[in-house]
């Protein structure tokens, strides 16, 4: 298995990009600082504002570190169906005093621009997310230089990754918070995830790439199992949601260990399509009737999001969270590797002394 890619970064630690702000420079600076790979998320962004982040980062520190991108989404969604979830959900509208957003404002998320960018700019890691880039895209990064990850969330999905040419692929479990990397959207398909270990297993049987395992973890021991059932490194997100670096909202940070909210699930309610959240009053209310329509859910509740987030309404906010939550820590981010690389060390001491786990 090649080692080019962890050769990177010292500890086999990768912070997850989380869009919609959370994955700020400052975030991805600290984690890369610390021996980290820092991620920043180029989801929902402009490409001049992928790049001014970039160079915000570059600013912050010398370390490798990489670029989370969206891909283009299929016209399948139900335009009917979107109006009916558009119906109900008025009374949020009002609620707030917001107006609901437009569907169609968009389906590519800037991808061919954004490409432009990463080319011209290169970067040392490049992620995909909600499918795979042509062959032809992984080979324009590979040129300039950037190593190249798409998630995955079954082995048919890893095999397709390692068919593009991509350096690595992204296990990614249903424990997993934020949205479900599925390469297609397919509702029959929805509460069918692979837990984190059993998909590891399946998928270092179905390809010989590396793999990043994420889903779920909170700890250096947990570090240590996926590292243990074949991954190369384990990809965060929620653990570091929870820094002062973080871009997430203080509702947001406070939700992970607040004893009001008692589980996650996976919901379609906020984005149409499957993401894994906590369980709050928009996610019970509107979980069950919300289509399977991305990005055009997205763009229609996106108003509604960011007027409950300044009314400091939790219950109408996006919430994202992996199965871990409870066990957030609030660490600085440089310091919360630092502590996962001791937690790892440890725990493969104990593996090594034939202890226990």
């Amino acid at each position: 298995m090649s080692s080019a890619l962890t050769d990177l970064f010292p500890h086999p630690i990768v912070q997850a990009p989380m869009a919609g702000g959370v994955s700020v420079p400052q975030l991805a600076a600290a984690v890369c600082e610390a021996g980290g790979l820092g991620f920043l998320a180029a989801g929902y962004k402009t490409a001049d504002g992928m790049y001014q982040e970039i160079k915000q980062l570059r600013s912050l520190t010398g370390r490798p570190f990489g670029i989370n991108v969206f891909m283009p989404q299929p016209e399948y969604a139900d335009p009917a169906a979107v109006d009916v979830y558009a119906h109900q959900l008025a009374g949020e509208a009002t609620w707030y005093e917001a107006e609901l957003g437009d569907p169609d404002s968009g389906r590519d998320d800037g991808f061919e621009a954004k490409l432009v960018v990463l080319r011209d700019n290169p970067v040392p890691v490049v992620s995909f997310h909600f499918g795979v880039p042509s062959r032809e895209v992984v080979d324009t990064l590979h040129r300039v230089g950037t190593f190249v990850l798409a998630a995955a969330t079954t082995p048919d999905e890893a095999r397709a990754v390692e068919r593009a040419g991509a350096d690595g692929v992204i296990a990614q479990g249903v424990e997993a918070g934020g949205h479900q990397g599925t390469h297609r959207d397919i509702p029959e398909t929805d509460g069918s995830g692979i837990g984190l270990l059993s998909l590891i297993a399946q998928v270092r049987e179905a390809v010989s790439i590396p793999i990043v395992a994420a889903g779920g973890i909170m700890r250096g021991g947990q570090i240590a199992g996926v590292l243990a059932a074949g991954a190369s490194a384990a990809q965060l997100g929620t653990a570091f949601l929870a820094t002062p670096e973080s871009g997430a909202n203080a509702l947001h940070k406070q939700a992970l260990t607040n004893p009001l909210f008692v589980r996650t699930e996976l919901t379609r309610a906020f984005s149409g399509r499957p993401a894994r959240g906590l369980v709050n009053r928009f996610v019970r209310e509107h979980g069950p009737y919300a289509p399977a329509a991305y990005p055009e859910i997205h763009h229609l509740t996106s108003p509604l999001r960011k007027a409950a987030a300044k009314a400091g309404d939790a219950q109408g906010m996006a919430l994202w969270a992996g199965q871990g939550h409870r066990m957030a820590r609030e660490l600085p981010a440089g310091q919360l590797v630092e502590v996962l690389a001791g937690e790892l060390a440890a725990a493969r001491a104990s593996l090594t002394g034939g202890g226990v786990l």
